[in-house]
């Protein structure tokens, strides 16, 4: 079926105007769709891997599928796929993230936009992959546009990356680095990231915001999960028992997919993954 796309869509983020970009996809037609809004994780980026091959998955199968970036990703306008502003990736606080997927949703649901005709703006679903997991179930606790979530290797907390040694770290030299594996980079966190997670504490609690939802939500984690240990699917679930939970065998951390990304279709766990979340989408979006 042809498909309509509309292609890095520049908007601005709540927090401080700093841009950030957004694809949508669907397919042509009268019927209105549910919209469902992709969140990367950390280190990532809209168009990080397989992550197009997703939300074309997801047009496909029915839905207004959108991927965003982040405004503080540490990506730019004009290098996408690069991990360059660092001063914007060092501070790239949870509560500024949660302004941005609401600024977001505010611009897709806007009866005025050209997909209006396409997308049912009362079936809003968010899928968040490993940190993004995080920021859409938090984003759901106080959002109720928001009727469906679903996590992919998900982390349980805000302050996941704030073991004790980081902590001290922080608080001595205002900045702690992280390695990334991918690109070699150094990769700065400022105190401010930190002092988001204590400032912003109730808002930021990933426990509580799991507990009080009351939309249906689908855990899905793999198996083989080395980034991300595959108990913390367990934990959420038990945090909201009514919940699916869904344990993908071998898949790793990003369910085959790395960057860059040279095959056509998605690597075959990444795609049992889509199917089963685009069904449970169906199910509880009615």
């Amino acid at each position: 079926m042809l498909h309509t796309s509309y292609n890095n869509l520049v908007l601005r983020s709540p927090s401080d105007g700093r841009p950030f970009t957004l694809d949508i996809q669907h397919q042509d037609g009268a019927k209105k769709r549910p919209l469902v809004l992709f969140v990367h994780g950390f280190n990532a980026f809209k168009d990080w891997g397989h992550f197009p091959l997703i939300t074309e998955y997801l047009a496909e199968a029915g839905f207004v599928a959108v991927r965003m970036n982040l405004s503080r990703n540490g990506t730019t306008l004009l290098r996408p796929q690069q991990i360059v502003d660092l001063q914007a990736y060092g501070n790239d606080l949870f509560s500024v993230d949660l302004d941005d997927i609401g600024a977001a949703i505010d611009f897709l649901t806007q009866a005025e936009r050209p997909f209006a005709a396409a997308l049912d703006a009362s079936k809003v679903a968010l899928i968040g992959h490993s940190r993004g997991g995080a920021l859409v179930l938090l984003k759901a606790g106080e959002d109720a546009r928001i009727k469906a979530v679903a996590t992919w290797a998900a982390i349980k907390s805000s302050r996941h990356f704030w073991t004790p040694a980081n902590i001290a770290e922080v608080e001595k030299n205002g900045v702690v680095y992280v390695h990334n594996g991918r690109t070699k980079q150094q990769l700065p966190l400022y105190k401010a990231y930190y002092q988001d997670v204590l400032d912003n504490a109730e808002r930021l609690d990933v426990e509580a915001a799991v507990r009080r939802l009351r939309i249906p939500v689908l855990f899905a984690h793999g198996t083989a999960d080395t980034s991300v240990p595959v108990d913390f699917a367990h934990e959420l679930h038990r945090w909201k028992p009514d919940s699916r939970l869904l344990l993908i065998p071998e898949a790793a951390h990003t369910f085959g997919g790395y960057h860059p990304y040279d095959q056509t279709s998605l690597p075959p766990l990444a795609e049992q993954l889509c199917a089963a979340t685009a069904d449970f989408f169906r199910q509880v979006l009615v």
